[in-house]
């Protein structure tokens, strides 16, 4: 494609920004800011958190009983629910310039179906971590980051990259954002979802903790890379800007696996065991909430340089 045209739609380009042309439509979209879907990804930290609040409430009080087959029918329910409800909050804030719902729900399927066929099988049956990631302290955060972290980050980022990131529908930088969580919460409700079919189910109110965990973290750390590919598409960085960008997220992963461990008491396990998961749960929240406000901050600061610029 000529320099001088659109790296969007690949109409002629009329305006410049970070070293790539734009026509009038695209550098109006590349440098807007999406309110919605940082609304979004607020309303998913909120709305887990009370979710959780509630099923933990039916499971303590109403103590309901379950058959082997109906526990894990249960099971497999709630492992699905935070990416429900990312998606209902998402699309009803997104109504003025809302993404493809077939797009976003491709790429969250896309992030599940290499979770289940390339991550799981990789971390578990070739590095086999079950076997030495907990042996101690510096294992664990080598480990964790090595071959967890960047094994997870890595294929959330192949799920956009080579999926959205070349169509024109991915047209201002917040889309990197918005694609990756949805591949992220794809990736995360596979391995809610494997937990729960590897126990036969897991006990409803500290199984949906460890559910509301995954989900809230592995939004997180898309995030990051989500915001590393929105940069990627619409200005000329580096050669080592992506993997700068996965790396810091996988860098993420395994420190706050680590740290959650830690401030469980109860040591990190591929079966999600915590002496004290509502500790795990609000380190989530707040890692969830700084990866993304952080992120939100970045781009608003972006596209206030860009309009500067004109």
């Amino acid at each position: 494609m000529p320099e001088n045209t659109c790296c969007v739609c690949g109409e002629p380009g009329v305006h410049s920004l970070g070293g790539r042309w734009f026509c009038e439509r695209h550098h109006q979209t590349a440098t807007r800011e999406r309110r919605g879907a940082w609304r979004s990804n607020l309303g998913l930290i909120l709305a887990l958190v009370v979710f959780v609040g509630l099923v933990y409430a039916v499971d303590s009080f109403v103590q309901p009983a379950f058959t082997p087959s109906t526990l894990l029918l249960t099971g497999v329910l709630l492992a699905i629910v935070p990416a429900l409800i990312w998606l209902g909050v998402f699309y009803q804030q997104d109504r003025l310039e809302p993404e493809p719902k077939g797009f976003v729900l491709g790429v969250f399927l896309l992030g599940a179906l290499l979770a289940a066929a390339v991550g799981i099988p990789l971390v578990e049956n070739v590095f086999r971590v079950s076997d030495w990631l907990y042996a101690d302290t510096l294992t664990t955060i080598l480990g964790g980051i090595l071959v967890v972290g960047f094994a997870q980050e890595f294929l959330k980022y192949a799920a956009v990259r080579y999926s959205m990131y070349n169509s024109a529908e991915f047209d201002e930088s917040t889309d990197g954002v918005v694609y990756a969580t949805a591949a992220g919460l794809g990736y995360a409700t596979v391995l809610n979802v494997m937990f729960v079919v590897q126990n036969g189910g897991v006990d409803l109110g500290l199984g949906v903790i460890r559910m509301a965990v995954v989900a809230l973290a592995q939004a997180g750390f898309a995030g990051i890379t989500g915001y590393f590919l929105g940069r990627a598409k619409f200005e000329h960085e580096s050669i080592w800007w992506m993997p700068l960008g996965i790396t810091l997220a996988a860098v993420a992963n395994g420190l706050f696996n680590w740290v959650r461990g830690e401030v469980t008491r109860g040591g990190v396990s591929l079966s999600g065991g915590a002496a004290n998961p509502w500790s795990g749960l609000i380190l989530a929240a707040v890692v969830a909430f700084i990866c993304l406000g952080a992120v939100s901050w970045l781009i608003h600061r972006n596209v206030k340089s860009a309009l500067a610029a004109k």
